[in-house]
Formats: structure tokens, C-alpha cells, sequence
């Protein structure tokens, strides 16, 4: 534990956890909204910025509760609880391998409890409509919809995939990744995103990989091993160029936010075009709250032009590592549903940079961060196809898994 076991809500609410909380989960909620950062945030941390106040009270009452004042929308999907229904999952991870990647599926590997697979989504204050595949397609007859971000925004494009085929394989499903330049290029290990459609509705689901959601520019295109501009305050190419296609946005970063990602990857902070010279922008929590306010205020922007497009951002999937981080032995080891907690109170700010860019424009919050708290048990964890001892994935999900309940939540509001 940091021995910083509180936090500020944001303005408007009075957010309580209550539980024994584990020591994961009180890392999560460490860093307040007016303390963004870089060495709170840590060199090697991606944790975001939480509106709830964490207590562990030591009572042993299985419940993780938040408390909010806000009850003022028709329908708060953020705030609710988990039940079990035997009629979960909505696809087999067995059955998926044409859309699901296979260090995702966990049926494929050793695990052996997948009571986590039949867990379903209650919102509180209202009934959110069953996802069936036919009705979603239909419903998205002639549409294009959009995830744009990390690997966790893949996620949740697999998952969508999964959902809408059933988990099915589908020759029929078209690749229409050459439309969106999304081709391998050559010496790539993977090309930076995918383009399904499906013929009967000409619908087209697609993810383009943006884990920063920063446009990234070779500063010299001569040099192979060149460092890139990582232009804080412009949109990625990919989304200026295709945003007029899209009826459906979904935009997410977060975990790629620390000193060791953007030197790995050569990223310089570019602001206004130039090389950014502000100490403060440079702080990790500052620059990644700047791209996070300029994305969605360009997109608020374009919303006028493109009537038909619903936008989203997405709130941070929270990580789970106990006992140090990804690449310090930090596990989760936990594979039993509900154990830290299955019910959430909240409004939407969970996460206070996605709450707070989006607050006063028409772009809405797709807000998952406190719903998937709970659910420390979905993870990848230590298990791998190949069932060999290493580094443990507190971070994505196993597919079936939390990540289709995102989906859900997105289906009821397009």
C-alpha cells in the first residue's frame, strides 16, 4: 500500500467505497483530480485519476459500494450490480477463434474456473435491453462503427465481433481493411487495425490501434529509427481523415501513459506543432488529461458537420496487480466473481479526466471504470495457452468476459 488511501470526488459527488478493499484496487484510487502528476503518477504506472474516496474498513462484508449524489439521468448505466445468469456467456471462446485473439480466449487455456463467464449487468434504476445479435444488426443497418485506442479498445472491438457472429466463424463476413489503409505493412507484425462488414446489413465494425490517441508523425521519415512527434493536441490521421464514415465512435486511452511507453516507443511531446518546452505539459498526468480534453473537444467539433455519428469515450478499465506491477511481480490471483464486491452506486466520473472532458459537450461518457472494478476475477492472470510461468496480466480480460457488458451498454444507447 502507498499509505494514500484517499482521493477528492469530483465536483458534484460524494463517492464512498467501502470494503476490504484489496490492496490493487486502493492503488487504483490514489491520485486525486488536482494532483495529475508525473511523480505521483510513477514511471512505470497508468492509473488514472479516481473520484472515489477508498476506505478498507476490515468488516469482511463482501460489497463494494460507491455512493453519488447525481441521479438526475434517465438511465445511470454506471451504477447497478452484478448478478449471476446461467444464460451467460453470450458467445463460446471455445467457438470464436475467427475474431477472438487467442491470448484472449481463456477457455484455450488452463484455467479451469469460468464462473466469471455468467455474470450479467443490472443497472439500478432501469431494465437494459438484451443484446440480441440479429436486432443489433439490423439496427445498424448501413452503419459504420468505430473503436479508436489501446489494446483494451481491441478488446472491445473483439468482443463486439464475437458478439455480433455469435462467436461463429463467418466466411461470409467481409475484409474491408483495404478501405481504411488498415494492411500490413511489410516487416509488421500485425496491421494497426481491422474492418469487418456483414453483408446482410452493411455493417461495418472496425478498430483503429491509437494507444494515445495522440497523431504520431516521423520527425525525420529518412531515418528507420527516427523519434515521432506525439502532437498532443491533434487528432490522430486516421480519425480526421474517416471520421465522416463513422455513425458510431468509440474512443479510450490510458495504460499507455508512462515514461517507459513513450520511450520505448520514441514518442516526443509535440504541442502547436512545435516541440513542447512547458515542464508542466510534460508531466505524464498533465499531457495525457491535454489529449484526452483536445480529442474530445475536436470531436465535439465535428459533431455538427456529421449529425448521424454518436460519439463516446470510454472511461478507463482499471488494472488489478497486487503486490507490485506488471513487470514487478504484481498478480491476481483471485478466480472467485464478486469476492471484493457486485454493486456500484455512482454517477459517471469514475474516472475524473474522462468525466471532465466530456462534461458540457455532446459527446457521451461510456462510463465501465467502476463496474470493472469489481471484477477483479476476469482477468487473464497467470494463465497462457502455453501454461508456462511468467509475467501476470492484471490488465486486459478473458473473452467471454467484462468487456461484452461494455458492448451492452453501448448497444442500449445507439
Amino acid at each position: 500500500m502507498t499509505g494514500k488511501d484517499s482521493v477528492e470526488s469530483p465536483k458534484g459527488s460524494h463517492a464512498l467505497i467501502r470494503s476490504t478493499v484489496p490492496e490493487s484496487v486502493a492503488n487504483y484510487s490514489e491520485i486525486s483530480r488536482e494532483d495529475h502528476s508525473e511523480g505521483r503518477l510513477g514511471e512505470h504506472s497508468s492509473a488514472p485519476a479516481s473520484s472515489a474516496l477508498v476506505n478498507s474498513t476490515g468488516s469482511g462484508k463482501d460489497e463494494l459500494k460507491v455512493s453519488a449524489v447525481n441521479k438526475g439521468q434517465a438511465c445511470n448505466y454506471a451504477e447497478g450490480k452484478w448478478v449471476v445468469d446461467e444464460r451467460r456467456p453470450l458467445y463460446s471462446g471455445y467457438g470464436c477463434k475467427q475474431w477472438l485473439s487467442a491470448m484472449w480466449a481463456c477457455r484455450l487455456t488452463q484455467r479451469m474456473n469460468f464462473d466469471y463467464e455468467t455474470l450479467r449487468w443490472q443497472p439500478k434504476n432501469c431494465q437494459m435491453e438484451e443484446f440480441e445479435r440479429e436486432k443489433f444488426l439490423k439496427r445498424m443497418r448501413d452503419k459504420t462503427i468505430a473503436f479508436v485506442g489501446d489494446s483494451l479498445g481491441r478488446q472491445q472491438f473483439q468482443s463486439l465481433m464475437c458478439m455480433a457472429t455469435g462467436g461463429q466463424g463467418r466466411l461470409d463476413v467481409m475484409d474491408v481493411g483495404k478501405e481504411y489503409g488498415l494492411v500490413k505493412a511489410h516487416g509488421a507484425i500485425r496491421p494497426d487495425g481491422w474492418a469487418y462488414r456483414f453483408p446482410e446489413t452493411n455493417t461495418t465494425i472496425l478498430y483503429y490501434w491509437s494507444a494515445s490517441l495522440c497523431d504520431l508523425e516521423p520527425i525525420n521519415p529518412k531515418n528507420h529509427s527516427t523519434e515521432y512527434a506525439m502532437h498532443l493536441d491533434r487528432p490522430p490521421s486516421f480519425l480526421q481523415r474517416f471520421i465522416p464514415r463513422f455513425d458510431v465512435l468509440v474512443l479510450n486511452t490510458g495504460h499507455h501513459w508512462n515514461r517507459g511507453k513513450l520511450n520505448a516507443n520514441r514518442w516526443v511531446m509535440y504541442v502547436g506543432g512545435k516541440r513542447n518546452t512547458d515542464r508542466k505539459i510534460a508531466e505524464i498526468g498533465r499531457a495525457k488529461n491535454l489529449t484526452i480534453h483536445s480529442i474530445v473537444k475536436w470531436v465535439d467539433s465535428q459533431l455538427p458537420k456529421y449529425p448521424r455519428l454518436k460519439a463516446f469515450y470510454r472511461s478507463i478499465s482499471p488494472r488489478h496487480f497486487v503486490g507490485g506491477d506488471w513487470n514487478t511481480g504484481g498478480s491476481c490471483d483471485n478466480t472467485n466473481p464478486m469476492s471484493i464486491g457486485k454493486e456500484v452506486s455512482q454517477d459517471e466520473s469514475s474516472d475524473y479526466s474522462a468525466w471532465s472532458a466530456v462534461r458540457g459537450t455532446k459527446v457521451k461518457l461510456l462510463s465501465i471504470t467502476g463496474l470493472s472494478l469489481v471484477r477483479d476475477e476476469g482477468h487473464i492472470s497467470r494463465f497462457s495457452i502455453k501454461g508456462t510461468p511468467g509475467v501476470q496480466d492484471c490488465l486486459h480480460w478473458c473473452l467471454p468476459g467484462v468487456p461484452d457488458t461494455w458492448n451492452e451498454i453501448l448497444a442500449a444507447q445507439v
